[in-house]
């Protein structure tokens, strides 16, 4: 009797041709997988990397001064940013702020970000929240606002 992970192995073969797995649930170990194929371009995976990257650049406002958002009291985020988890955090508890600033540099849309950030509590509190977004958020606007780069470093 075969399993669901026997078919997304590929041990076992559909029954019906709705039923194959989708194309990143199988093991790329066949030279025939599609996902080897696909690795194997060269310039794919710095492609992606490259979109994702121009994702968030766009989100970017021209300047940290644009960033006009609430310094104290609660925030509470609409489902487009928040649309899993926590919507309502409150600025003056350290962790909720981070979790704020993490979700919306994240989530945020390019008009969000200045009802949602502050420029002077961003730069204060990048060199911990820099660790907690990830890498390409955190690259983009390192390259974008070198203070904040600044501030890492110090």
């Amino acid at each position: 009797m075969s399993t669901g992970r026997d078919r997304l192995l590929g041990r076992v073969q559909p029954r019906y041709p709705w039923a194959d797995p989708p194309i990143m649930g199988r093991m790329a170990a066949s030279s025939q997988s599609p996902i080897s194929e696909v690795a194997d371009q060269p310039g794919v995976y710095a492609e992606d990397l490259a979109l994702y990257r121009e994702k968030f650049r766009r989100r970017l406002p021209a300047s940290l001064d644009e960033l006009h958002g609430p310094t104290r009291g609660t925030v509470d985020l609409p489902l487009h940013i928040a649309w899993s988890g926590k919507t309502s955090y409150d600025i003056e508890k350290p962790r909720q702020r981070m979790g704020l600033y993490r979700t919306v540099l994240h989530e945020g849309l390019h008009d969000d970000l200045p009802l949602y950030l502050n420029g002077h509590l961003l730069v204060q509190l990048w060199p911990v929240l820099r660790t907690l977004v990830g890498r390409t958020v955190r690259t983009v606007w390192e390259d974008t606002f070198p203070q904040l780069a600044a501030r890492a470093a110090a």
